[in-house]
């Protein structure tokens, strides 16, 4: 891929100007926005890189399927960002990204070979006020436990009470503390439905008692990504405001359960492929999900494995697809007349996700895109609340320049 070869050069010609193991996130970083401050490095590296990089004059708008835009109207952070569906959505809505972060070296590749960065590693280890400043910060966050214990307790020992002490070990207290020091108008996040429950309940209670000790205000609701796409999948949404700096009327900042009316919907029909049997399952993988099946249908439980109705029709909708898929497919399989069934392929479930199958590359095995995909999120339903969100910060900013 000539994308990726031409940074590995650079990679290479840049290596004396920095040893950090997140040079390709640094130099990536300041090639998109070399005016912007980058976790790692002094002001004297930095100056070193944009003026390496000015007289190279590297330009790979025309090398990626998705560059920044020409123009923004506000600044957001991709946190836990995987492969870049809340970037997608936000950079449609007029977005530009100014820091992004994932942990998994896979899903890093694949984000870097589609938007032209390569985001930093593990957020523990990142100095949240050398991030850049931001209007949103988004991210669909792991669920982790919380604990928590009681305050007279802690300060009879002579501990720290309130977010920082009941959040830490957590990747939420990450999130946390980038709010705490950046201070964004807006967050937006994003986890699955059983977060609600999560811990027996405790798990929500610390986020918003986290968000309440920040001064934030947050709502939030389940979304049902079935409303844009054919896939039943349901995530919780988060989106919260720094309450310092604006209000809303009762009723006013709501999360959209659903598309606008000039949204088109692409029906099941429009995208599974029917003339395809690839991922066509082997006697041994069917006769072993049967067999699975029968078993807990005796235990008088719906575990197994579930099948689309054939001929695939426009009112069907899969079930959700997760990161497992790709063992087995047990989540959705698609019916085939005379064979066996046979798992959904990655352009199915990136259309199923709302991603461009014809656009998005993977440079990474076929089992990491199954994984990356599953773990993404429904672009066009997250990008329905990145719309609400753009409106605010542009109708602010016109408010603004008028005084």
């Amino acid at each position: 891929m000539e994308f990726l070869d031409i940074f590995q050069d650079l990679i290479s010609v840049a290596s004396s100007l920095h040893e950090s193991e997140e040079k390709l996130a640094i130099l990536t970083h300041l090639i998109e926005n070399p005016d912007i401050q980058i976790p790692f490095i002094t002001s004297e590296e930095h100056n070193q890189i944009t003026q390496y990089i000015k007289d190279v004059d590297f330009d790979f708008k025309n090398k990626i399927p998705y560059p920044k835009n020409d123009y923004s109207d506000f600044k957001f952070i991709d946190l836990f960002a995987g492969i870049g569906g809340f970037r997608q959505a936000l950079q449609n809505q007029g977005g530009e990204c100014v820091f992004s972060s994932e942990w998994d070296k896979h899903a890093a590749k694949t984000y870097f070979a589609n938007y032209g960065v390569f985001p930093f590693g593990d957020i523990r280890n990142i100095e949240a006020q050398s991030i850049p400043d931001h209007d949103i910060l988004c991210g669909g966050f792991p669920c982790q436990p919380f604990s928590i214990a009681g305050v007279s307790k802690k300060n009879s020992m002579g501990r720290a009470t309130g977010f920082s002490d009941e959040t830490q070990g957590t990747l939420f207290f990450e999130i946390a503390r980038i709010l705490e020091a950046k201070r964004p108008l807006f967050f937006f996040l994003e986890n699955v439905k059983n977060i609600k429950s999560h811990d027996k309940g405790r798990t929500m209670e610390v986020i918003q008692k986290t968000f309440d000790e920040l001064e934030y205000k947050c709502v939030m609701d389940v979304v049902d990504g079935r409303e844009w796409v054919p896939q039943h999948r349901e995530r919780v949404f988060f989106l919260g405001y720094d309450s310092h700096r604006i209000s809303f009327r009762d009723g006013e900042f709501v999360i959209p359960k659903h598309p606008g009316d000039d949204y088109v919907y692409p029906t099941l029909d429009t995208i599974i492929d029917t003339t395809s049997h690839d991922r066509t399952l082997t006697d041994g993988t069917w006769k072993s999900l049967q067999r699975h099946k029968e078993k807990h249908a005796l235990k008088k439980n719906g575990f197994g494995y579930r099948m689309l109705d054939y001929p695939i029709t426009s009112k069907q909708v899969t079930w959700t697809i997760s990161a497992r898929y790709y063992k087995d497919g047990a989540d959705c399989l698609v019916p085939q007349k005379g064979l066996n069934p046979r798992k959904l392929s990655i352009k199915e479930i990136l259309r199923l996700q709302g991603f461009d199958d014809k656009k998005f590359i993977f440079p990474v095995g076929i089992t990491h895109a199954y994984k990356q995909v599953g773990n993404s999120v429904v672009i066009p339903a997250i990008e329905e609340s990145a719309k609400l969100l753009a409106g605010i910060l542009r109708q602010r900013k016109t408010e603004l320049g008028k005084i």
